[in-house]
């Protein structure tokens, strides 16, 4: 990636938050070129299936490309196998499709943070040793097919700023209120400390019954 593209692009925000039975994922509303916005309701995201969802920051024409041809290949191992894929599932596909571009004359420049959790109506046959209790997947996924698994998460600058507020607050067993509580933190770092102008973010809140949608303003 050139340098001059690639710290742009680390101004925009991506932020997750695992709780004890739901993901939140927020990204910047902010599309711009150059010194110029663009547009300023910009929609970061794809729903991936019923309770799966991904966030994607990155060159406009890749990670958009890319955001799609995920959602449409998730989609159609559902509908081949009667099955969703499994939080875990869909990041591994994920980041093998990155590091294969990686390899070839056209490499994807995205980065992006994939939430989901295991359907509440989803049947499930247990077997031994097993644990039944699914909790939700939050996942880290970069430009250069670079894959961790992690209870908070940010891409760009703004990792920078958020990263120490979470890692003093968080806690696993944090209930969806005080999740939203902890990104109003952490969106409030941003608008005292971050020089570039966010003024508000769009959220997806991920739980086993379904993703819900809001917007957040700074």
């Amino acid at each position: 990636m050139d340098l001059k593209r690639f710290l742009y692009y680390q101004m925009e925000a991506l932020i997750g938050i695992r709780g004890s039975d739901f993901v939140l994922l927020a990204a910047d509303r902010r599309a711009a070129r150059s010194i110029v916005v663009m547009k300023a309701t910009e929609d970061k995201f794809r729903e991936l299936g019923k309770t799966l969802a991904v966030a994607y920051s990155g060159e406009s024409g890749d990670a958009v490309k890319f955001a799609e041809f995920l959602q449409g290949n998730i989609k159609l191992y559902e509908m081949r196998n009667e099955v969703p894929l499994s939080p875990s599932a869909a990041a591994q596909f994920t980041r093998r499709q990155v590091a294969d571009s990686l390899r070839s004359r056209s490499p994807y420049q995205v980065n992006m943070l994939l939430g989901g959790c295991i359907p509440s109506d989803q049947p499930r046959a247990p077997s031994e040793g097993e644990d039944l209790v699914e909790r939700p997947g939050l996942y880290w996924i970069d430009y250069l097919g670079t894959l961790t698994e992690l209870p908070f998460a940010a891409h760009g600058y703004a990792s920078y700023f958020v990263l120490s507020l979470m890692d003093r607050h968080y806690r696993p067993d944090m209930t969806l209120e005080e999740g939203l509580g902890l990104l109003k933190m952490c969106l409030a770092e941003l608008k005292t400390r971050f020089i570039v102008n966010l003024p508000d973010f769009s959220v997806k809140i991920v739980r086993p019954t379904g993703i819900e949608t809001m917007v957040m303003v700074v």
